[in-house]
């Protein structure tokens, strides 16, 4: 799947570390509960995470996710959104995804920039600034 082709809808792509991880769960529950409202309103939502597809479909079945994750298994998307990086955790340092949304418009442009998220209440949070 490229941006390109979904010109003319809203899309909110969402960055997130790794699936099924507590924080991420929450996010993408987040998302989830508000799935219907995001339909209504026209607008896509996409997860991106480092994961491979038959981890992304393990994660959305036991979640049930109505939602595309996308695979960057070679990070070059999150290379591009400027997500992908040096990350410190429990005093060691990895490279990884932090997690960001970005709200893109029907032109492609992006509209609002998320790199501060509460997980739990991220959803709503979007559908505020969309």
């Amino acid at each position: 799947m490229k941006l390109s082709d979904l010109r003319g809808q809203k899309v909110v792509l969402y960055f997130y570390p790794k699936d099924d991880t507590p924080g991420c769960t929450k996010e993408a529950c987040s998302f989830r509960d508000s799935f219907a409202e995001f339909g209504r309103r026209g607008i896509k939502v996409l997860g991106v995470s480092l994961d491979d597809e038959r981890s992304h479909r393990k994660f959305a079945d036991k979640y049930k996710l109505p939602f595309t994750l996308l695979a960057d298994t070679d990070h070059a998307v999150a290379e591009a959104y400027g997500v992908y990086g040096e990350k410190q955790f429990m005093g060691k340092k990895y490279m990884g995804v932090s997690r960001k949304t970005f709200l893109i418009d029907e032109q492609g442009k992006i509209k609002k920039v998320f790199d501060k998220v509460n997980v739990e209440e991220h959803a709503d949070e979007v559908l505020k600034a969309f």
